[in-house]
């Protein structure tokens, strides 16, 4: 099966190069590799320039102006042409260079229609000091607190043409809708691949700053009622726990 791998970016020249080797050098050669910049002033474009001739055809990048990191997803995933996607961030990276190769697997063993699996929060400027560990475990209902970590989100494209990309009017939440989509409303197929698959640098949009951080939970609790799930009174509570305990 051939796999689309996204990566968006915007000025990401400091680890950029760490998330390009870590898809350049997986076992699995079936890959499309495709970046969309946002039109990046630092070094990061003649970073990408320099990995084209490793991937002997399989890099493809774009670079212009975007309404903001969904709206450059959405864009990799109309360029794709793999039959499963996944999305890895301009800072994260994959921690073997097995890891496609056992996400191909999944797929074929258990003809799914995604695949979800776990990750590591590491630490900026040390990826070996994990700060914090998502360990998804197996397939619960969205309303007990429980989700996929999105960059460990596979998805047959298929699903994407059919169910739509991400929802651009959420700004913050919008990873978290389109798998409540999928999974909760749709009820596509998945697998749990029990593994840690990536390290995912700490930070993001969603946590950057208090206002952020309740933008967010707005949006989350919008995405329920927008597919028409009701919400327990305890949920905030209870995914605001989960959390906590991912740093033990």
């Amino acid at each position: 099966m051939k796999i689309s791998i996204i990566t968006v970016c915007w000025n990401s020249e400091k680890y950029i190069r760490t998330a390009i080797e870590s898809v350049l050098n997986q076992t699995h050669k079936d890959i499309e590799y495709i970046i969309v910049d946002g039109g990046s002033s630092d070094e990061t474009l003649d970073i990408i320039r320099s990995y084209e001739p490793h991937f002997e055809g399989r890099l493809r990048w774009i670079s212009e102006k975007d309404k903001g990191i969904y709206d450059a997803m959405n864009k990799g995933i109309n360029m794709s042409t793999g039959d499963i996607v996944g999305l890895l961030n301009s800072d994260d990276f994959y921690i073997s260079n097995s890891i496609l190769e056992s996400v191909e697997d999944c797929f074929n063993k258990n003809k799914v229609d995604s695949v979800f699996a776990d990750l590591y929060y590491v630490k900026e400027d040390d990826t070996n000091k994990i700060i914090r560990k998502w360990r998804t475990g197996n397939k619960k209902s969205f309303i007990s607190g429980w989700h996929p970590a999105h960059p460990s989100f596979f998805v047959k494209k298929s699903i994407y043409n059919k169910y739509g990309l991400f929802d651009l009017t959420y700004r913050i939440a919008a990873d978290f809708e389109i798998m409540l989509r999928f999974l909760e409303k749709h009820k596509i197929s998945s697998f749990y691949l029990d593994n840690y698959i990536l390290k995912m640098r700490l930070g993001g949009e969603s946590n950057k700053s208090f206002a952020n951080i309740k933008k967010g939970k707005q949006e989350i609790l919008n995405a329920f009622e927008k597919h028409t799930i009701k919400v327990p009174f305890y949920y905030p509570y209870r995914r605001w726990m989960l959390k906590i305990f991912q740093h033990f």
